[in-house]
């Protein structure tokens, strides 16, 4: 006899589904994103955009000079903007990385979060994206600030510039090479290069932070070695050379080892050429973004070795 739908038995409940490994690191990098803005993080950019505009529209002392005389106060426009885009770049990416644990500590967040069946690695990397997720946004509204100004004076030192020369008389061969020579400092793609080797720094740093906090007691222990790893490896390369070509057996291998952990952050100079407006060649915007990768990969899995046998 065949039961009637009313009783046959009802189908099993469908068991909650576990998030994956990637909507995990999502949601934790989204609240870490949140986190960051309601600490007010976002008021460098203010700073940011006053400076820009102060140091290219208004007869400031860098702008009087004679290295600001015609085309050379495009470089200037870029270094100031570059500069300030690398200065707030790796201060957030420093100070927001090492406020990230004792701010979950304190407000509890993360043992609750530790109390669900989130792998501490996804914990850690939800929070570097997070932090990564605001610097690049931040990067970002500058870039756009920085090329709208630039468009401008490019605009305005080339009219001027081409009304010279016409007043001079001189042939349409000196007008074009003096157009491709203004439009050779103007918004460019090794500009956004320039800007994505600042962003690739600061997810280096960011890295850096995140290690460090790991075994840290304070945030400010977290900042002033971040910062002090930061300069060091500005004269990595020039360490290594010294000690290869005149320390011992021992001392060689140590530098080795040493440059693996600590980045050569003179490979990001670059950045300087462009400013004088060199191109920057595609290979060496792909070996950057390698490098980057391989640090955070590394010390995102060092972090995870002491984090995860840490007690809370």
């Amino acid at each position: 006899m065949t039961p009637s739908p009313a009783i046959q038995a009802a189908p099993p409940a469908a068991k909650p589904q576990r998030a994956s490994r990637a909507a995990r690191i999502r949601i934790i990098a989204t609240h870490t994103f949140t986190q960051l803005v309601r600490m007010k993080v976002f008021y460098f950019l203010a700073v940011f955009a006053v400076i820009a505009l102060a140091s290219n529209f208004f007869n400031l002392p860098q702008h009087s000079g004679p290295e600001a005389v015609d085309t050379n106060v495009l470089p200037l426009v870029k270094s100031w903007s570059l500069g300030t885009m690398t200065l707030f770049s790796v201060v957030m990416a420093i100070v927001s990385t090492a406020l990230l644990l004792p701010k979950d500590i304190e407000d509890r967040t993360l043992y609750t979060i530790l109390a669900k069946p989130v792998p501490r690695f996804d914990y850690l990397a939800g929070k570097l994206l997070g932090v990564l997720s605001l610097i690049f946004i931040s990067l970002l509204a500058m870039d756009l600030l920085m090329t709208g100004i630039l468009h401008i004076r490019t605009g305005m030192v080339l009219d001027a510039e081409i009304t010279y020369a016409q007043q001079r008389g001189h042939p349409q061969e000196y007008l074009d090479a003096v157009r491709t020579d203004v439009l050779k400092h103007g918004p460019s793609w090794s500009l956004q290069g320039a800007v994505l080797a600042i962003f690739i720094r600061s997810a280096i740093v960011a890295s850096i932070a995140l290690f460090i906090s790991t075994f840290s007691t304070s945030t400010l222990f977290t900042t002033i070695v971040g910062i002090l790893i930061y300069f060091i490896g500005h004269f990595q390369a020039d360490a290594m050379n010294v000690y290869l070509t005149s320390g011992s057996a021992a001392a060689k291998v140590a530098t080795g080892l040493l440059s693996l952990v600590i980045p050569n952050f003179q490979l990001f100079n670059v950045i300087d050429a462009v400013i004088e407006g060199a191109v920057m060649p595609g290979l060496v915007l792909l070996k950057l973004a390698g490098l980057g990768l391989f640090y955070m990969v590394l010390y995102t899995v060092c972090s995870w070795f002491i984090f995860s046998d840490k007690e809370f």
